[in-house]
C-alpha cells in the first residue's frame, strides 16, 4: 500500500497526506454514533470500507513505523489527515471527530521522535462558535503540530459559494492559531472545478488568510499601500496591490472612460476626487 507513496516522493513531493488515524477503535465509535453524513473523507471512506470488510486494523496505523522510515528517507513530511472531518454542521465536533485527533496526537509524537516532519488536518464542516476551540484542541492534543485546516465551511447551505462560506471559517481559524488553509472551490459538493473556480477558490482562501494575518498584526503595509493608491486615484497602483489585478482591472473598465480619474460607479461625484479638492483649498 506504500508503493504509490514511494513514487511519488521520488518525483519531488513535499508532503503527503496518508489516513493514520483511522483505528479500529475509532470505526466502533462511528458504529455507535451513527452521523448524519458518516464518513465524507475519500481516503478515510476508502480506509472504513476496507477494515469493515477485512476485520482488520488500519494498515497505515499499524504499520506507521513503516511509512516513517520511507518518509524520513525521502524526506516527505507526512500531512495527517482527518479521515473523520465532519461533512455538516450537524456533526462538527463530535466523538469520532475528537477521538481521530487524539490518535494522531499520538502519532506526531512518534513523528517527532523518528525525525519526521508532520502537520495536522482538520475539520471540514464547523459552525462559527465551534472554530476556535477546534485549533485550541487540535494545539493542545497534537502538542503544537501545525493546523492544516479544510475550510472550516461554516454553514451547509451555501452550494456554488463554499469558496466564500470556507473563507470565513479560514479567517477565523487562521485568526486563532491555524496554520495552513486548504482553499475549496465554489463547486466544493457540486462538480469537479474547472481552472476558473479552482482560481476564486484560492483567492477566497488568500483573502482569508491575509485578513487573519492584519488582525494578528501582521502584512499591514500592503493595505497601507492601497490606501495610498486609492486616495491619489492611481489606478495602476492599485492593480499592483491586488489579489486579483485582471478582475480589478476588468471591473474598472466597465463603463470607465480614459478621461475618467474616479470609478464608474462615482464618476463626476467621486468622494475622494471631491473632498480632496476642497482641502487642497485650505
Amino acid at each position: 500500500m506504500f508503493n504509490g507513496f514511494v513514487q511519488h516522493a521520488r518525483d519531488g513531493v513535499d508532503f503527503m497526506t496518508v489516513h493514520c488515524g483511522i483505528t479500529r477503535e475509532v470505526v466502533e465509535r462511528l458504529k455507535r454514533s451513527p452521523r448524519m453524513t458518516d464518513v465524507v473523507s475519500r481516503g478515510g471512506s476508502f480506509l472504513v470500507a476496507w477494515m469493515i470488510h477485512n476485520g482488520k486494523e488500519n494498515p497505515f496505523y499499524q504499520d506507521f513505523d513503516y511509512l516513517l522510515e520511507l518518509a524520513k528517507e525521502y524526506e516527505v513530511a507526512l500531512s495527517l489527515g482527518d479521515g473523520m472531518r465532519p461533512g455538516c454542521i450537524h456533526d462538527a465536533t463530535d466523538g469520532a471527530q475528537v477521538q481521530e485527533l487524539i490518535v494522531l496526537g499520538e502519532l506526531v509524537q512518534r513523528c517527532r521522535a523518528a525525525g519526521v516532519q508532520s502537520m495536522v488536518e482538520g475539520p471540514g464542516h464547523v459552525p462559527l462558535d465551534q472554530v476556535e476551540a477546534n485549533v485550541r484542541l487540535e494545539k493542545s492534543i497534537c502538542d503544537g503540530a501545525p493546523f492544516y485546516v479544510l475550510g472550516p465551511l461554516v454553514t451547509d447551505i451555501a452550494p456554488g459559494y463554499d469558496h466564500i462560506t470556507s473563507a470565513i471559517g479560514g479567517a477565523l481559524a487562521a485568526y486563532h492559531g491555524a496554520d495552513f488553509l486548504c482553499y475549496v472551490t465554489p463547486a466544493e459538493h457540486l462538480s469537479l472545478p474547472t481552472p476558473q473556480d479552482v482560481k476564486d477558490g484560492v483567492i477566497a482562501s488568500k483573502i482569508a488568510a491575509h485578513a487573519a494575518d492584519l488582525a494578528r498584526g501582521r502584512g499591514k503595509e500592503r493595505d497601507l499601500r492601497m490606501a495610498h493608491a486609492r486616495r491619489a486615484l492611481d489606478w495602476e497602483a492599485m492593480y499592483r496591490e491586488a489579489l486579483d489585478p485582471d478582475k480589478a482591472r476588468e471591473y474598472r473598465a466597465r463603463g470607465s472612460t480614459a478621461e475618467s480619474e474616479g470609478c464608474s460607479m462615482c464618476g463626476d461625484v467621486c468622494a475622494i476626487k471631491l473632498v480632496k479638492e476642497y482641502l487642497s483649498e485650505k
